[in-house]
């Protein structure tokens, strides 16, 4: 299982051996590492920050040599009703083989915000088969504190063409049919990334006419909490964090947010913290929100219901 626990072990044994990386990456690491020919440093910044205040810069500014990855384009299904919707095995395999990615590389997510849309992006190539994948913890903000060296433009892909070929698990998703069972049935423990006022209805939805609210018997676990500044906090509190909220190693849990980016930071913390079965409900509150037949909390006199 990927562990933010064993990024000591693959620095320190970057030097004499090659390793793959665990589901987070240091600066340190990215920066004794980053030169190397099967090593892709691809930036996953999002044009929109949707719950917290965006980090903004003067210029654009980039780790050097990595390369620009369209979360919002190349990784989106844009054909979808809904926002950020999952995208196509075939658009995934496009989008790496034309950034000469191939199967055997390894690949190091960033985003400029320090933990926003890298684990959206890492949530995305594992879901399609991409296994030597890892997220830079802090992102960029974290890698110039510590006064590793920034670009002002991105690098050109590889000439060479990748030869990734993308194949969906359809395990790292779940349907809204299988939620509204979860919630009959116990199973499974929802937690939700938004706001605590977004979870409770006192702030009404970006969306408009959106409902206001939260899936029934869901947790609220707002993304901001499972960081510390730029970077994840420490397994030990991740876990304690979880345990807390749904008890003592809750054998699965379902992340959901506003439409399917930030429930992905909490998927990633979870599986920092020791969770192995957890799963995205993509369609989140975009698609639960909106419809009217799937149960909500609060129930208001707004929501018909």
């Amino acid at each position: 299982m990927d562990s933010a626990s064993t990024m000591t072990k693959v620095e320190d044994a970057s030097a004499v051996q090659e390793a793959v990386p665990p589901c987070l990456v240091s600066t340190r690491w990215l920066a004794a590492n980053c030169k190397k020919s099967h090593v892709h440093v691809l930036d996953a910044s999002m044009t929109k920050v949707v719950g917290r205040t965006p980090l903004e810069y003067n210029e654009l500014t980039v780790i050097p040599n990595s390369i620009y990855l369209d979360l919002e384009q190349r990784l989106t299904d844009t054909s979808a009703a809904l926002p950020n919707t999952f995208p196509t095995a075939e658009q995934v395999t496009l989008a790496l083989q034309d950034l000469g990615v191939n199967k055997t590389d390894t690949v190091v997510l960033y985003d400029n915000q320090g933990i926003y849309s890298s684990p959206r992006a890492w949530v995305i190539l594992k879901a399609m088969g991409f296994e030597n994948v890892c997220i830079l913890d802090g992102g960029l903000p974290q890698w110039l504190a510590d006064n590793y060296p920034a670009g002002t433009e991105y690098a050109l892909p590889r000439t060479a063409r990748g030869n990734f070929v993308a194949k969906f698990n359809k395990n790292w998703l779940v349907s809204s049919k299988e939620v509204l069972k979860a919630t009959q049935s116990g199973s499974s423990s929802i937690i939700d990334a938004r706001s605590p006022e977004r979870f409770l209805g006192t702030k009404p939805e970006p969306r408009e006419g959106m409902r206001s609210g939260h899936i029934r018997s869901s947790f609220n676990l707002p993304f901001l909490e499972v960081l510390d500044d730029n970077r994840y906090r420490k397994p030990d509190e991740l876990e304690e964090m979880f345990i807390s909220l749904v008890g003592p190693k809750s054998p699965h849990l379902i992340l959901t947010c506003g439409s399917g980016i930030t429930a992905c930071i909490l998927l990633v913390a979870a599986r920092i913290a020791g969770f192995t079965e957890v799963q995205l409900y993509d369609g989140s509150w975009s698609e639960w929100g909106a419809n009217p037949q799937l149960p909500i909390e609060p129930i208001s006199s707004s929501n018909n219901e």
